[in-house]
């Protein structure tokens, strides 16, 4: 609908903007180059952020950029995820069918990690998405999941990637401490703040072949309000603002237009 009214060949503010195209800040590209070396180096990587800041996009931009040929990307996202299930997700993934017990299992993924890393000489980087919901069986295991020859060295590359609480509320806490130290990486991505707010916009924009210019200057500076910087609301208020222009028969979204969008169709300036 709006596409066409603004000369776009391509939807701007989706979820399926290849993951070239995504905007990467300067926080994102620096996550960017610590997971590729977690990835490397086969490290325990945590990344956190506030909700809607990013932590799927950069997933996706991490996972776009591992050489097929040298890398292996299993990808978990499950609130329930126990012990077992978490080895027979895994193994799932690897084409083989997990044993019913736990133990079994465990040994059975460690067995076929082996064999890829040797015969395959390719390494493997497991990353569960959500991981602020997990229960504390499941983040006790990540010890021994990552312990191989008396653990002296680590199987895989593991990426815990959770909103704030992830550490804030329990892997900074005592219980947790032994998973904690092993811990190699630890990002965090901040929201956006106004100068990024502006170029994240223009690169959707740019994405989609948008030759215009079409939110002022104001415009921006509300969107930025409204979002506190945070690429969910930011995307959620620009594509609503776009739909309303478009309704209204504008050609450039000012600051009004987006008070009215945050006021009338969103929820307390949140997404909806």
């Amino acid at each position: 609908m709006y596409e066409q009214y603004y000369g776009m060949n391509n939807t701007p503010f989706s979820r399926n903007v290849p993951p070239e195209a995504l905007y990467e800040s300067p926080a994102m590209s620096d996550a960017l180059g610590r997971l590729a070396y977690a990835a490397d180096k086969q490290l325990f990587a945590v990344v956190t952020s506030d909700a809607g800041c990013g932590k799927t996009t950069m997933i996706r931009k991490f996972a776009a950029s591992l050489p097929k040929e040298e890398y292996i990307l299993l990808y978990l996202s499950d609130s329930k995820l126990t012990p077992r299930w978490l080895y027979k997700g895994l193994l799932d993934q690897l084409g083989l069918e997990s044993h019913i017990y736990r133990g079994n299992a465990k040994s059975q993924l460690q067995k076929e990690v082996t064999i890829i890393r040797g015969i395959q000489g390719r390494k493997i980087v497991c990353v569960l998405d959500e991981a602020h919901l997990l229960e504390k069986e499941t983040i006790e295991e990540f010890r021994f999941l990552l312990n191989c020859q008396f653990d002296s060295t680590s199987p895989m590359a593991l990426i815990l990637v959770g909103q704030t609480e992830l550490w804030e509320d329990k892997l900074r806490l005592k219980r947790y401490a032994a998973v904690r130290q092993r811990i190699d990486i630890n990002c965090v991505l901040p929201r956006l703040d106004r100068a990024e707010t502006e170029s994240y916009i223009h690169s959707h924009l740019d994405y989609v072949g948008c030759q215009q210019a079409l939110f002022t200057t104001r415009a921006v500076d509300e969107i930025f309000r409204v979002s506190a910087g945070t690429m969910r609301i930011i995307n959620r208020i620009c594509e609503k603002s776009l739909m309303y222009g478009y309704q209204q028969h504008r050609q450039l979204i000012d600051d009004q237009d987006i008070s009215f969008v945050a006021d009338h169709e969103m929820l307390r300036g949140g997404e909806n």
